[in-house]
């Protein structure tokens, strides 16, 4: 068995991983990069890109069968769900084709293969061993399931849904989380009759429950149903569908079941816990410098707890390759972390929620709520929802949630806000331009200010 050295081995190439491997080789380090499936990992292939492809075919099914409100004549024909996995398809092949050829102008050597990391600082593939001076521990997350929930023919998870080449007439979906929420809009606007499961008391719990009432109103509007505070007991299938149970006695009918329960650690297997790494229900720990308790081994991802989010990821794998440079980075803010859910209609937020902020400052927390009928963009588009600030007493703004469609794409301002911990004078005289749903966040930090113009209540 011959070894390879190199200052930097990584193990896994999703999102912090090729992040972290693509930053080192810039700061010319040498790398090497162990990844058994493909370059981009589950956001790429079975994540993010995918599921927004599948979300933005649902928005023109929609567009198309409500035509009439904007006086043109368009109806929805049907959904070609063969031609909406090439569209699909053909995004994440071209996004992975890139990925390839930027691995390969990085020079950063690509070992394709499971590895195991056997510690202190090698990890193992295809029977050779390649040693870093720095290891990161990249591996990701899995789709979960529930004890007892096998996944398979009609109960399936988010990676199955993503290929299915037909829509489900009827679908229970367990789990009313971000996973949950969106391919329930998905299928709602392909036609589909759609019912969530959350055990929680609402739907998106992690998020304000202002947001989560928001959410529930304009589902409720869509028709799709959802049963909070409700646990499931159980599920079994035959060939024409699934029946599911839950605790409270009901029992629903469906083509399918998506279990959205959730994404698990990926760290089973790769050699962790024999290698001594510090690990807590299946998580490895760290530091605030991603360190964890093996000197040299970092660890960067959906491996580590806190939120399991692509940018986090990709920032954090930025982070370490600096870090071993040399560069001394700044520690990542989690509460600055942008969190966006790409249903219809989107819940994009940053910071605090109301809660959170009242648990940390008490409660003379100020919050503001402005709605996004007094914005011209937004009753353009026909579309409700709102903007809500979360300000501490005497201080910043520690928390921005907005909801309404298209909102995601206003979480980077909000995001800028949040970390130059902006107070709502800094921001009021900040020019937005008109007519955007961008202006929504302007009015919300004037009326903050003390300067209400366009507000509706």
């Amino acid at each position: 068995m011959t070894d390879t050295s190199a200052d930097l081995v990584i193990l896994g190439g999703g999102s912090g991983g090729y992040a972290c491997a693509f930053r080192a080789a810039e700061l010319g380090l040498s790398v090497v990069l162990v990844e058994k499936d493909k370059l981009g990992g589950t956001c790429l292939h079975r994540g993010c890109i995918p599921t927004k492809a599948l979300l933005h075919a649902a928005e023109v099914a929609d567009n198309a069968r409500e035509g009439d409100q904007f006086g043109v004549k368009s109806s929805l024909a049907g959904i070609d769900m063969a031609g909406v996995n090439s569209y699909k398809d053909g995004i994440v092949g071209g996004l992975y084709k890139g990925l390839q050829g930027l691995a390969k102008a990085n020079k950063v050597t690509l070992v394709e293969g499971a590895g195991t990391f056997v510690g202190p600082n090698t990890v193992e593939v295809n029977g050779q061993r390649y040693t870093g001076k720095n290891v990161v521990l990249a591996t990701g997350s899995y789709a979960k399931s529930l004890p007892g929930l096998e996944i398979g023919g009609r109960i399936i998870t988010s990676d199955q849904a993503l290929n299915l080449d037909y829509v489900p007439q009827k679908a229970v979906v367990l789990g009313g989380g971000v996973i949950g929420v969106e391919f329930a809009s998905v299928w709602r606007s392909f036609g589909a009759e759609v019912t969530i499961i959350e055990a929680l008391p609402r739907l998106v719990p992690s998020e304000d429950e202002w947001a989560s009432k928001q959410l529930e109103r304009a589902f409720r509007k869509r028709g799709i149903t959802f049963k909070t505070g409700v646990r499931f007991s159980g599920a079994t299938q035959t060939d024409t569908g699934v029946q599911v149970s839950l605790e409270s006695g009901e029992s629903l009918e469906a083509d399918v079941l998506l279990v959205a329960v959730g994404r698990g650690p990926n760290s089973a297997g790769h050699g962790y816990e024999e290698a001594g790494v510090t690990m807590e229900r299946g998580f490895v720990l760290t530091d605030e410098r991603l360190r964890t308790n093996l000197p040299g081994v970092y660890a960067v991802g959906d491996l580590v707890p806190g939120l399991q989010l692509a940018h986090r990821g990709f920032q954090q794998g930025i982070f370490i390759a600096e870090d071993i440079a040399g560069q001394n980075p700044r520690v990542i803010d989690e509460a600055g972390i942008p969190r966006v859910t790409y249903c219809k209609p989107e819940v994009a937020s940053v910071g605090l929620t109301e809660a959170q902020a009242k648990e940390k400052y008490g409660s003379s927390v100020e919050t503001y709520l402005y709605n996004l009928a007094g914005n011209g963009k937004s009753q353009i588009l026909k579309t409700a929802g709102g903007v809500k600030l979360v300000k501490a007493p005497e201080g910043p703004v520690v928390g921005i949630t907005l909801v309404g469609e298209r909102v995601g794409e206003l979480i980077g301002e909000a995001q800028l806000i949040y970390s130059w911990e902006a107070f709502p004078e800094d921001v009021a005289p900040l020019i937005h331009a008109h007519p955007t749903q961008n202006e929504a966040l302007g009015e919300a930090f004037l009326a903050l200010a003390g300067k209400p113009l366009h507000v509706h209540g």
